[in-house]
């Protein structure tokens, strides 16, 4: 799949593809083409809401929620829908056609109490570092609930008519009940700002705190509260009120206190909402060092230490820290056979992203406004100070991270589906601009056309299954002004064991990595092709995919945890593809 990735030294945009604008921007609440079926006032659709998710909790949501509780269900899950002769029907099949587009689903302004900038300024810079998408996703809270959204909406509309050619959602950071952040968001429609308007009163986690209804944003009382939270999401889809929406977990491990029974409680109680988590966080910038004149933080600001609401079993060791990054990524993900892992041994999606959570941006001679936000919902417009900040610990959106999604177009649904089904390359620094996946059986006897990124397909025991990658290679440099250049590729795998008993399992000790490509040689080319073959396959299994640029590795290949204080994070750059799952049928 190539990569439609506009830096500002490769002007290699695509500009053939139907944006969908005509007149007014597509899909947004101005849009007359969006229907609107459910036009009743928001306490009245709450009373029939909280009715009809009561009622889904126990049965499943469409039957989503009852398939997502066997082996072999949900959307994306092993073994779908039957295809001919009972035969399972693959998902995300492969065609080789699909593009890539960059996007950054974690992005703050001054309708945040800690961040700064415009929304106009943040879309501008994420279309200067080459994204197609972007989501603005404030903090949520009581100020940012009455007062802030109101606000947002009309600069989020003047945003994407000044940028036309750059998808723009309106979401938030909600304060996840008992737990930590996560994006939230919708696409453009009538009913979306009211949807998360009730969302955030509701079922804020900063919200219910200030009212009193739990002891803290995040202590264990408010768990259910999240799970109905989710719930309230998917019957809007439900409902017709929304086409989709979606969930991702920010900074998972950041604070230890999203348990790993809490994650799978999310995933389980709406799969087709909460479908993942950042791979990496944001704030990348703040492990560079003083004498750099960088902040001298931790990357990701990951410096934390267990607190009385974080999971006891995220025990840091003198060789292990939960509470740390790994070469720029959130341990859940860097760890082989981890808590990652784990998840996807259960045969589930689970799927990850890399975001910038910008909120200050390294350097950058802006100061935040004056304006009191408690009272107003904003900060104001920023002041410049007129010397560079060093104190500052994030990039522009696309600078640094970005989120690759395969859709057919750039539309606002086609993206989100793209990110549904796990089609995503999480990358760092630009190293591939690509990443054309396909799994298939290699004989006659599972499914020969194949799968590709979040897919499932199948193969008869005994059977083979091949493995074929194409990595676009950058075609120009990145942000730094360097050419990255990808050194190996690890093949990770395991086997899909089924649903783990204890909910709070953090491991999966049988998945490894099976092979490394050593691709250092094909600096100056374009693309390197890698395939696999698994023979003689007995058991269910899933795959996935990471790269680096080599600058960074332990004894095993692995990434280092990162010195806090002491990262250039230009210096250690990865990716990491989402799983592919192959059923094995008798």
């Amino acid at each position: 799949m190539g990569h439609d990735h506009g830096h500002p030294h490769d002007h290699g945009h695509d500009h053939g593809h139907d944006h969908g604008h005509d007149g007014d921007a597509e899909g947004t609440w101005r849009d007359g083409r969006v229907e609107d079926p459910l036009s009743v006032s928001r306490r009245a659709f709450l009373t029939r809401a909280a009715v009809v998710a009561g009622a889904a909790a126990g049965a499943g949501v469409l039957g989503v929620g009852a398939a997502a509780a066997a082996p072999g269900g949900g959307p994306g899950g092993p073994g779908g829908p039957g295809g001919p002769g009972g035969r399972p029907q693959p998902t995300n099949p492969w065609s080789g056609g699909s593009r890539f587009l960059a996007g950054d689903h974690h992005i703050h302004t001054q309708y945040s109490p800690d961040a700064q900038y415009p929304i106009e300024t943040q879309v501008a810079k994420a279309q200067q570092y080459g994204l197609s998408w972007v989501v603005i996703t404030d903090h949520g809270g009581t100020a940012h609930q009455k007062f802030s959204i109101d606000q947002i909406t009309p600069n989020i509309e003047a945003a994407r008519s000044a940028h036309p050619s750059l998808l723009v959602y309106q979401g938030l950071e909600w304060n996840i009940p008992g737990a930590e952040h996560a994006t939230v968001f919708l696409p453009p429609g009538r009913n979306t700002v009211d949807i998360l308007k009730a969302f955030e009163a509701a079922y804020d986690g900063s919200v219910l705190a200030d009212q009193k209804k739990i002891a803290r944003a995040t202590s264990a009382d408010g768990e259910p509260f999240a799970l109905d939270a989710l719930r309230y999401l998917d019957q809007q889809v439900t409902g017709g009120r929304t086409e989709i929406a979606l969930m991702f977990a920010n900074h998972p491990a950041r604070r230890g206190i999203d348990s790993p029974h809490e994650i799978r409680g999310w995933r389980d109680t709406a799969p087709r909402v909460a479908v993942g988590m950042e791979g990496a966080p944001g704030h990348q910038a703040a492990g560079i060092p003083l004498t750099a004149q960088g902040p001298g933080k931790a990357r990701g600001y990951y410096d934390f230490a267990p607190t009385v609401d974080s999971f006891a079993g995220y025990a840091p060791t003198a060789l292990e820290n939960p509470y740390r990054t790994y070469g720029g990524f959130d341990w859940m993900t860097a760890k082989v056979g981890g808590l990652w892992d784990s998840l996807l041994a259960e045969g589930l999606p689970w799927w990850i992203t890399s975001t910038s959570d910008s909120h200050q941006v390294w350097q950058d001679t802006l100061a935040p406004g004056t304006q009191d936000f408690a009272s107003t919902g904003s900060r104001g417009a920023p002041v410049d100070t007129g010397a560079p900040i060093t104190t500052y610990g994030d990039f522009w959106p696309g600078y640094y991270s970005s989120t690759l999604v395969a859709a057919p177009s750039r539309r606002y649904v086609d993206v989100m589906r793209g990110l549904q089904s796990g089609q995503v390359v999480a990358v760092h620094g630009r190293l591939v601009d690509g990443l054309d996946v396909r799994v298939r059986a290699s004989r006659g006897d599972g499914d020969r056309r194949g799968v590709t990124l979040g897919g499932r397909t199948w193969v008869r025991r005994g059977g083979d299954v091949r493995l074929d990658v194409t990595i676009d290679l950058p075609a120009g440099p990145n942000a730094s002004g360097a050419v990255p250049r990808l050194a190996k590729v690890d093949l990770i795998s395991g086997p899909v064991t089924g649903r783990s008993a204890d909910q709070d399992a953090l491991s999966a000790p049988r998945t490894t990595v099976v092979k490394t490509f050593d691709v250092s040689g094909s600096a100056g080319g374009r693309r390197v092709r890698l395939d696999f073959t698994f023979s003689g396959v007995q058991e269910s299994f899933y795959l996935r995919l990471r790269g680096s640029d080599g600058n960074q590795l332990d004894a095993a290949g692995n990434p280092l945890q990162d010195v806090t204080g002491n990262e250039d994070p230009f210096a250690d750059l990865w990716f990491y593809a989402n799983p592919v799952f192959v059923d094995v049928l008798p």
